[in-house]
């Protein structure tokens, strides 16, 4: 009798303890929290969010989101800081400027931390080198797609005397439409309008991700309020996305189905694209926020006449990502597989 309580004993020691390795999910009976998330673009850069809703993963942890969508990230923070919405979901190198300017925010999770967006010209442009004398069509001066342009322009050893930077305003698919219209030659886009670039006969010219800068795509924010208030719903939002890094690598089918209902896409090698380069090309697993990356891009914002009101360091808090390591829930999550990809 006494051999085999030892042996049960033992096997208990041995048995991995899951009830412990999720400490973030709702409790038996727990109302949901109503809550409010935006994106300020329509991209399939955010296939972690349409998935996650569209399968109900936030459900899990006891919250209840609402998407809307603000467009441009400037709209976006206000929304924010004013407590309208909880929760940002947009291109980091994109609102780090306002953030800097002593915007209510800061960024808590950053799944994909490379550059997806490539620079497509119109048909009779068909290297750099055509693109001399042309217009970039960009959202607005100093906005990302300004930033990137110039970036691209400079790497081919152009000015922007030689090459113009355009503000055309409007989303991507409306630049595209001005590109098709010659009312500007080249555009920076993000897949999967590259394949729709392909496809009408346009040419991709480069993919930034070669520039080797440090950059910070799709993150999550948040505001202090949120912070100071509610960091348990804010750590449980975290943990969700961590999820839906997870469930959207290994549930193909269901992560394009969300990219086509969002952007109502249904070409499957557009999809596939955007699959490919978000859900695995430029992902980070662990969600860290890259601190480097973040000091360049306020350093950047500031050559661009920003006004900086902040350290780098108080732009984000990595406390909520580090959680879900020492917590065990990464461990769990992806088992055997390496989840750090340290940017």
């Amino acid at each position: 009798m006494m051999i085999g309580i030892l042996a049960f004993l033992f096997s208990l020691f041995l048995s991995p303890v899951r009830s412990h390795a999720n400490p973030y999910l709702a409790r038996a009976g727990e109302r949901p929290l109503s809550l409010r998330i935006a994106t300020c673009a329509v991209s399939g850069g955010f296939v972690h969010l349409y998935t996650a809703l569209d399968n109900g993963l936030f459900d899990k942890y006891g919250l209840k989101l609402e998407h809307i969508y603000i467009r441009g990230s400037g709209p976006a923070l206000a929304a924010l800081s004013a407590d309208e919405i909880q929760f940002v979901y947009c291109a980091a190198d994109g609102t780090i400027p306002g953030l800097a300017t002593g915007i209510d925010g800061k960024l808590v999770a950053s799944p994909l931390v490379k550059l997806p967006y490539v620079l497509v010209a119109r048909k009779e442009i068909k290297r750099p080198e055509d693109l001399k004398g042309k217009s970039i069509g960009v959202t607005r001066p100093g906005d990302l797609s300004a930033r990137l342009s110039r970036a691209v322009i400079r790497k081919f050893g152009f000015t922007t005397d030689e090459v113009t930077m355009r503000p055309i305003g409007g989303s991507q698919g409306e630049r595209y439409q001005a590109m098709a219209s010659n009312v500007v030659q080249a555009i920076v886009i993000t897949p999967p309008l590259d394949v729709r670039a392909k496809n009408d006969g346009f040419n991709v010219l480069y993919r930034l991700v070669e520039l080797d800068l440090p950059f910070i795509y799709s993150s999550l924010h948040t505001n202090y309020k949120m912070l100071r208030d509610r960091p348990a719903i804010v750590q449980r939002a975290v943990a969700a996305f961590a999820e839906a890094v997870h469930f959207v690598e290994k549930n193909p089918d269901k992560a394009k189905a969300a990219i086509s209902r969002a952007m109502r896409v249904k070409d499957e090698e557009a999809l596939q694209s955007s699959y490919n380069v978000y859900a695995k090309e430029i992902v980070d697993r662990s969600m860290l926020v890259p601190g480097k990356a973040v000091t360049e891009a306020v350093e950047l914002a500031r050559e661009s006449g920003t006004s900086v009101r902040k350290t780098a360091e108080e732009f984000y808090d990595n406390s909520f990502a580090i959680n879900l390591e020492r917590s065990g829930f990464l461990k769990e999550l992806w088992g055997s597989e390496v989840y750090k990809r340290a940017p």
